[in-house]
């Protein structure tokens, strides 16, 4: 997955044994799917938890989130 704020997602690299043979792996972004709610609307997004953490802190952040399509609630 990939976070939709930042577009952090996820990489590969190697993994080292003591014996130093190098097995190819995949290291994943910490991404999480979240309902965030500012101003009354309601968004589902695809968050990274560095994202999730500094969207509290950030007006910028806040800003990005804003730039995202609202998802709609079912009416009951």
């Amino acid at each position: 997955m990939r976070c939709e704020l930042c577009l952090k997602s996820g990489m590969s690299g190697n993994n080292v044994s003591h014996s130093n043979r190098h097995t190819k792996t995949r290291f994943k972004a910490n991404v999480h799917k979240q309902t965030l709610v500012q101003e009354g609307k309601q968004y589902k997004v695809k968050i990274c938890s560095r994202c999730l953490r500094s969207l509290h802190k950030s007006p910028k952040f806040r800003k990005a989130l804003a730039s995202l399509k609202p998802v709609v609630p079912p009416a009951t």
